[in-house]
Formats: structure tokens, sequence, C-alpha cells
């Protein structure tokens, strides 16, 4: 060896030489058997990033197995992960709406494959699509003459004003014309679909006349109702009522869309002013647009409720093929209206004493403090109502484990606290956040 050669010697080999093969990894008995739930893909993809942090020295060679069966094993069929929800929240946007139903989550499994969704199987021949959720919607809200399913509210509000209006003016009132979350301005989708917003009165108070000299020029293709759901006016305010504006439609010849968006079919006692579809449809509206995976408590879904020939009008017009529910929320919306007290609907009825009584419990096994706390509807229905309750006080530093931990656990942090309520967690998780508290608090 001369002098200032490379050393020679099996001990002196670069290591990268001793990554497992791609083909050894891949026929690993737990690789195998992975192939049940992750596709060839996602299986390489792990062996090769496994591979590649062996190459960067991030860890050695003979850790590059362990890597691959630890990744795979943690490794979910997808992303999204199940979260306990202890905001006191009920219908949390961010943490997907509403729960859904036992009822629903097991017509989803079994519409999961091939079903009838468009065929009626005595005669062979197509069918009118989701005819079961079409009746099972008709049977809670019997005051629609007909119903129409699509995939969300903001579909149901595009289809209808593209329907009824494309190319003329919706009257609308300045105070209900609102921004959702996300910067999303209603009256923008309106317009995207070739409608021309009006917009009458002021932002506190319109008046019937308002709507009435909207409706002298000939432009106008419908009058707009709706709700404002996630704010309030109060003080020197006015509206007109769906019944009022109904009355100056139909005299001019024109129909009325009413936006309720919380997803109420029928009045609610906790939410004495919560619009309600069945009431709207009674007092004249033509088609009431509600959403379900709000109050309703099923999937997401924009519905569509009304007269018999409104519906017919917007159920031919073309988009409605753009817009229309997949099999999947179909069936879970069915199952919803059929099946028992679905868990928003739980949730928004809880008897506060019950809760305490819960709440005081599970604080005692987790070391928290029993503190009140006001639960909120969420998604843009009940504004402003408090839903009297209780939640536990822990230490604020907990928050970020919990939520990161297995299971996750959400809560809300106010006035250097994270406080869990117990509304939206189902008894039978309890023990689960016991398992999380303990797991990420520092021993007492």
């Amino acid at each position: 060896m001369t002098q200032g050669s490379a050393p020679q010697g099996a001990e002196h080999e670069d290591p990268r030489r001793r990554i497992p093969r791609t083909d050894a990894l891949l026929a690993l008995p737990a690789v195998e058997r992975a192939r049940a739930s992750l596709g060839e893909t996602v299986i390489r993809g792990i062996v090769r990033a496994a591979q590649d942090r062996a190459r960067a020295g991030e860890i050695t060679p003979e850790q590059v197995e362990d890597a691959v069966l630890g990744a795979i094993g943690d490794h979910p069929a997808a992303s999204m992960r199940p979260v306990l929800n202890a905001t006191g929240v009920i219908v949390h946007t961010n943490l997907g709406r509403a729960p859904l139903s036992a009822p629903a989550r097991a017509a989803l499994q079994d519409a999961a494959g091939y079903t009838d969704v468009e065929l009626d199987l005595m005669t062979g021949a197509r069918s009118r699509r989701g005819a079961g959720a079409r009746a099972a919607l008709l049977a809670a809200c019997p005051a629609a003459e007909d119903a129409l399913v699509v995939n969300n509210g903001a579909a149901a509000l595009l289809l209808a004003t593209t329907a009824l209006a494309a190319g003329r003016e919706v009257v609308w009132s300045r105070g209900e014309i609102v921004e959702i979350g996300a910067g999303f301005r209603l009256a923008d989708l309106v317009s995207s679909a070739g409608a021309r917003v009006r917009e009458v009165g002021t932002t506190n108070r319109t008046h019937a006349a308002d709507y009435t000299a909207a409706c002298e020029d000939g432009q106008v293709g419908a009058l707009m109702k709706v709700h404002t759901s996630n704010y309030r006016i109060e003080g020197f305010t006015s509206e007109v009522g769906v019944a009022e504006l109904a009355g100056i439609a139909h005299e001019h010849g024109l129909p009325l869309i009413a936006d309720l968006g919380s997803g109420l079919l029928r009045p609610e006692s906790v939410l004495p002013g919560e619009p309600d579809a069945t009431a709207a449809l009674e007092s004249g509206a033509d088609v009431v647009i509600t959403s379900g995976d709000k109050l309703l408590g099923g999937p997401q879904a924009g519905i569509l409720l009304g007269t018999a020939a409104t519906i017919a009008r917007l159920a031919r017009h073309p988009l409605a093929r753009a817009v229309r529910a997949d099999k999947l929320a179909l069936a879970a919306l069915e199952a919803t209206l059929t099946g028992p007290v679905p868990p928003v609907l739980a949730a928004l009825r809880t008897d506060p004493a019950a809760l305490r009584r819960r709440t005081e419990a599970l604080a005692a096994r987790i070391g928290g403090e029993l503190v009140a706390h006001d639960g909120r509807v969420g998604g843009g229905g009940g504004a402003e109502v408090p839903l009297p309750g209780w939640a536990i006080a822990l230490e604020p530093e907990l928050a970020p484990a919990l939520r990161t931990g297995e299971p996750a656990v959400v809560g809300v942090l106010s006035q250097g606290r994270l406080l869990l309520d117990l509304r939206c967690v189902p008894e039978d998780q309890e023990d689960a956040i016991v398992v999380a508290v303990d797991a990420v608090r520092e021993p007492r």
C-alpha cells in the first residue's frame, strides 16, 4: 500500500453497501401483509425513504429494516386522523362538521361497493338517482313537494340561482349578503354563474317596499332570503320575513329562494330563533336550501326542498349533473334521516346536569378542575346562542401534545387554561381521554 492510498479491508468498506436490497425488504413477511391495506407505490416509497435515510447517514444500514417495518405499521390508508372533539363546538368545520350516526356509518360501508343507486332491481330498468334519500327527506319534511340532493350547500345555491335567474337579477337584502369561512362570499358565488346580485335596503334595515321597487323594472329572476347564520344585527333593524317576501315574489311571477344553511328541517326547542325548512316552505318559499352536515347531523350535502315545479326545473338544468351527490352521501343521508337521533342533535340537547356529572367524574380521574363552560352549535348555526355546560381545566402546555397524541384530543385554550368539554365526546371514549392525558403529562 503506497503512502496516502485508501486503507483496504472489509472493515473500511463503504457502509452504504450494507443497505438491504429493495427486493429483500419487499419480501419481508410484514411488508407482504401490508399489501392488504397499502398499494405497491406507497410500500416502495416507504422502502426507498428508509434506504435514503441510511445513505444520508441518518440511520445505520442495520436499522433500515426496522425503519421500514415501523413506517408500514404506522402508515394509515388515509392521512386524516380520528379526533376526539373536546371543544364543546358541535358542528366544528375544522373537525369535519357532523359526526355520523352508527346507521349512517353502516350505510356508507354497504354503499362502498356496487349498489342500486340508479337501478330498479325489480324491473332491471334505470331508476331515479337517490330515490331512498329523496323519500326520507319528504317524510321528514312533509311541507316539501319534492327534494333534490347535491354535493354541498354552496352547490345548492349555485344551482338554484343559475337555473332560476341566470342572466337576470337576484334581489337580495344588503344585510344578508354574507361572507363565511375562508373569505367565501355568497354573492361572488351567485355572480359566477351569470346571475346579477341586486342589493336592496341597508345593512341594518330592509323593507318590503325595497323588494317591490326592485321588481318593477322586469330584470329580476328571483328573490333571495338568506339566514345570516354566523352573525346577528341588533338594535335599530328591520327585515322582511319569508311569508311577506313570498307574497311580493309571487305577485310578480318570481320564485323565492330561502337559503337557511344550518340544516334544521323542523323547529328545534333548544334553538327557538333558528329558521327551519318546514316553516319556510309553509310560509311560501319556492325552494329552501339547507346543509346535510350541520344541524341535520348527516354527511356533507346540499339539500333543496320545494315545490314540485321548482325542483323539477332545477333537476333538469345541466348544472345539476355537475353538482350531484355521490352514492355514499345519499346512503348516509337516508340513514341519518330514518335512524335514531344523530350525534349532533344528541349533543345539542345534552342535559347540563348530566354533563356536569360526567365532567366531574372524569376531572377526578385526570386531575383536572371542573369549570363552567358554554358550548356552541358551530357551523354557522345558532349564532351567539350559548349552550350551558361544563369542562375540565388542565395545564395549557398539554394542548399540543394532546392534539398530536394517540388518540388526538382537541380542546380549547381559554384564559391560560386548556379546557376539555365532553359535550361532543361519546361516553365510551372517556377512557381514551384518560390514556391520552396520562401519556402526555409529567408524573404528578
